[in-house]
């Protein structure tokens, strides 16, 4: 990273001169909304495209060396040189100083500073989001990072117990098990390397989940306390929260996950549209794997519902990673293919994304592909073990774990979904008929168990506890014994049924719309 001052241009030390300004004096929303998302992404194309840019030191003189602009800075350049470049693992275990140093420095006399009304910190909330967003997405990187590189020295035999020299046990070149071209190549230079350096002292406190936590939990209590009035602690506190249900996600731990989020406030979380966006889809992930396929839909739905209508508008493509928001959209709109196939109620979802759903994985959904829509659509999960890099043995693989888990829960679907077309039509049939059908005893009960689920109360922010048990189901139905009779005769009524007319027009005009737009472009000169 370069230090001499004297290369450094005068348009960027004027950008960290009035960054600070409005970080520390002026506190202008509008002011530090145009130098963090333009005149830095501008800077940064211009001079630093593939380079990173110069270190704090450098630049420390435009700030008065203010210890917390400085951690604030270094977390922004660190953050942009990650984007453009493939960051080595050495790279990696210094982004973990990086955030160290910003947390420490925001934490330092926090619960002082959040409760004072001359606070010299003013921090926009979408600057915050990202900040912590980025953390956990550095914190996920180097986990399979390090389960990647566990798994390449397994490969190349770095881990075993080295032969002891003349040893008869030792296999020669060419014999059976070793491979002549690999003996010749030995193993990649780079697996060498990083595996020395994973085994330096202090190397497994890098990247250590309880710290990460830690913070995460620190920067919660702090924020979301009743006393703190300084808007930029709040929103730390706050996007800390979307952060830590992310991170609980992202780790299999799916009650943690949905629990993190009672610190959090909806006004806010929604003024900053990624944030809105990682909350609902690891919510989404969350309800699903707990088995509560309504909330998941619910949850998932009206979120994709208003992005649907953005991109048509507009008004999400002008938005900056707009292909990033396409990406996460397609990858929601597969988990509510999963969702509403195994929860088929009526009205869920708005028609328009009932409609993509069936556009885009019908032919999956008809051929019960659970895992393949899941392995799209889900997060890269991460274990937050450490591996062993002096001894081989068995790596845990946290994807392919949750990947079994779904597997195992939804194997017997196509059982439940034939059971329950019989059983739409009929209001009264006796078990031995069903099991003529093909259907075992057993499905009855399954199904009925099965779709219990919990269903959350409150509308507005996933919650785990504010939740009662129903029933998923769209029909309702029971067992009763008839006298003199050894079979059981079930009794079906179909769930109530809401009159939603608002569907069909809503439908309607859209079909219209793209009617009329596909006739404007029809050229009708002659």
């Amino acid at each position: 990273m370069a230090t001499d001052a004297d290369i450094v241009p005068q348009a960027l030390t004027d950008f960290v001169f009035d960054l600070y300004d409005s970080v520390s004096l002026s506190q202008l929303t509008e002011e530090q909304g145009r130098l963090y998302n333009n005149v830095f992404r501008d800077l940064s194309q211009k001079y630093f495209a593939s380079t990173p840019w110069p270190s704090p030191t450098a630049i420390a003189a435009e700030c008065n060396g203010d210890p917390l602009f400085l951690a604030f800075y270094r977390e922004l350049t660190h953050r942009h040189w990650h984007a453009v470049s493939r960051p080595s693992l050495r790279e990696r275990m210094e982004g973990w100083d990086v955030y160290r140093e910003l947390f420490d420095e925001l934490l330092e006399g926090a619960e002082e500073n959040s409760t004072s009304s001359t606070s010299k910190l003013f921090i926009l909330p979408g600057w915050a989001f990202e900040i912590l967003h980025e953390f956990v997405y550095q914190f996920q990187g180097f986990c399979q990072f390090r389960t990647t590189l566990n798994a390449s020295a397994n490969k190349h035999k770095l881990l075993e117990t080295p032969s002891v020299e003349g040893s008869d046990d030792a296999a020669p070149e060419g014999e059976a098990g070793s491979t002549p071209a690999a003996n010749k190549r030995g193993p990649p230079h780079h697996v060498v390397e990083n595996l020395a350096l994973m085994r330096e002292e202090g190397s497994q406190d890098v990247w250590s989940v309880d710290t990460v936590m830690f913070y995460l939990n620190r920067l919660v209590e702090i924020g979301t306390n009743p006393k703190c009035i300084v808007p930029a602690y709040q929103y730390f506190g706050i996007f800390a929260s979307v952060a830590l249900s992310r991170l609980e996600c992202l780790l299999c731990d799916y009650p943690a996950s949905l629990s993190a989020l009672t610190k959090t406030f909806k006004q806010v979380v929604d003024s900053v549209f990624p944030a809105r966006l990682s909350l609902t889809y690891h919510a989404g992930i969350s309800f699903l794997m707990l088995r509560r396929y309504k909330d998941a839909t619910t949850t998932v739905g009206e979120l994709c519902t208003y992005m649907h209508r953005g991109f048509k508008t507009g008004q999400l493509r002008q938005m900056p990673n707009a292909d990033q928001l396409f990406k996460n959209y397609d990858r929601m709109i597969a988990l509510l293919a999963i969702s509403t196939h195994i929860c088929p109620q009526s009205n869920l979802v708005d028609e328009s994304i009932s409609k993509t759903i069936r556009e885009k994985h019908g032919a999956q959904m008809s051929k019960e592909a659970y895992t393949e829509l899941f392995v799209f659509c889900a997060p890269k999960f991460v274990s937050p073990a450490i591996p062993d890099f002096i001894n081989s043995g068995f790596v845990d693989n946290a994807y392919k774990q949750q990947i079994y888990l779904l597997e195992q829960e939804l194997k017997d679907q196509s059982n439940f979904r034939a059971l329950r077309s019989y059983l739409k039509l009929y209001t009264s049939i006796p078990t031995s008929k069903l099991t003529n059908f093909g259907n075992k005893e057993s499905t009855l009960p399954s199904l009925k168990l099965k779709m219990r689920q919990l269903e959350s109360t409150n509308p507005d922010i996933p919650s785990l506890k504010e939740a009662s048990s129903k029933s998923g189901l769209d029909i309702h139905f029971y067992a009763e014994k008839v006298d003199g009779n050894a079979d059981e005769i079930v009794h079906v009524d179909e769930a109530e049924k809401q009159r939603r007319f608002e569907n069909y027009f809503f439908g309607q005009i859209t079909q219209s719309y793209d009617i009329r737009k596909t006739s404007n472009n029809i050229n009708t000169t002659v």
